[in-house]
């Protein structure tokens, strides 16, 4: 008999998570918890990549020098930094401790470790290399965690200055345009472009209560749009066909597919169960989709690289890839390069397109705020140039 925590919605959550674990319930009961690690459980922050490769790599190095896996966790949950995943960690090192599998008591939090990392766990655990397997795990967390800062840093600039121009802009239109109003004569005519800036600023101040709601309900649309399966389906396909920046997305999600895929099929997943899992992980509708095709071609004895080519995603150079790859045997081996290949071409190409848009956008904010000007400035030149006719 064995005595335990599990984090569960309510009761009966709990009982079925348990059962499925391979326990038989006894007894259930809540806990309120009143600890300091308690109190701030809602605030604590969510478990990033950078956060599961750590842990990933220390688990591996204590496996390594013979630390037994239960006494590991307990020791990397209660340092964890990240209150989540100390948690989590210590929860599953009571349920292993219980009699579970590692990668059950995993699969009580969806939330902290992926399909991907579990499926990697229980290969590892049945094969007898999960020091191996977490040693592969933390290399693809950290790449994956490479590629994303490579995005993000090369979209924070165009970020910044974007947003620098809508303030620029509202900043006229509130403050400037008003005082531009005092100098035109009365009754000065003026040109369209110039009663449109007046409109939108005379809007702006004395109707700034509808714009508020206005710009609140747009954004919560959106998001309620690019949250629903349509939504995410048609972005995901119109990522890929946006000029210039669309062969940025697509290398992105080959050299996530092929790194994911490499490392489940290395970890000893079978084919069909990698295809399942790479899905998901790899974050995009349409490759989920060929992945679902190409298993249902490997179920018919077929390639898997039809699908792949059929899609229009993958670049010949990946169908080529996985065509020899099936032939030889040395599927991973291959993906994996493709997987390097991809990340260094995005690496390229985020800093070539950064440098690229820097110029542009301070041309676009120099010349939006030159043509407000002009625009502010039309009835004072048709005033004096009616005057000097006159």
């Amino acid at each position: 008999m064995s005595n335990g925590q599990i984090e569960a919605e309510r009761e009966e959550a709990a009982v079925e998570k348990l059962r499925k674990m391979g326990f038989v319930v006894l007894e259930v009961s809540l806990k309120r918890s009143t600890s300091l690690k308690g109190l701030f459980k809602f605030s604590s922050k969510k478990v990033t990549l950078g956060d599961l490769t750590n842990f990933s790599r220390q688990l591996a190095a204590m496996l390594d020098a013979g630390i037994p896996l239960t006494r590991s966790l307990y020791a990397l949950g209660k340092q964890a930094t990240n209150l989540k995943l100390g948690e989590a960690v210590e929860d599953a090192a009571r349920s292993v401790e219980g009699g579970a599998s590692f990668s059950n008591a995993l699969r009580v939090y969806p939330k902290v470790f992926s399909p991907l990392y579990i499926n990697m766990i229980n290969s590892g655990e049945v094969g007898g290399s999960l020091q191996m397997v977490l040693q592969r795990l933390a290399n693809q967390l950290e790449q994956e965690k490479n590629l994303r800062d490579q995005v993000r840093s090369a979209s924070l600039y165009p970020s910044i200055i974007m947003g620098f121009a809508m303030v620029l802009i509202l900043l006229m239109l509130i403050l400037v345009v008003p005082i531009f109003m005092k100098f035109f004569p009365p009754g000065t005519v003026m040109p369209l472009p110039t009663r449109m800036m007046v409109a939108a600023s005379e809007s702006l101040r004395n109707l700034w209560y509808i714009w508020i709601l206005l710009l609140f309900g747009g954004i919560t649309g959106l998001r309620y749009y690019f949250r629903s399966a349509f939504g995410i389906r048609t972005w995901d396909r119109v990522k890929l066909r946006l000029p210039v920046v669309g062969s940025l997305f697509q290398r992105i999600l080959v050299a996530r597919f092929s790194r994911t895929f490499s490392t489940l099929l290395a970890g000893g997943i079978p084919v069909m169960q990698a295809l399942e899992a790479a899905g998901p992980a790899v974050g995009n509708t349409l490759i989920t989709e060929t992945l679902k095709v190409a298993s249902e071609k490997i179920q018919e004895g077929k390639s898997i690289a039809i699908p792949f080519e059929e899609s229009g995603i993958f670049p010949p150079m990946v169908i080529q890839m996985i065509t020899v790859g099936e032939e030889t045997g040395a599927l991973p081996l291959l993906l994996e390069r493709v997987a390097e290949f991809y990340e260094n071409e995005v690496a390229t190409m985020t800093k070539g397109l950064v440098s690229l848009i820097e110029p542009l956008l301070l041309i676009f904010i120099g010349c939006t705020v030159g043509v407000m000007v002009i625009f502010m400035y039309l009835p004072i030149f048709s005033a004096i140039t009616s005057g000097v006719g006159n």
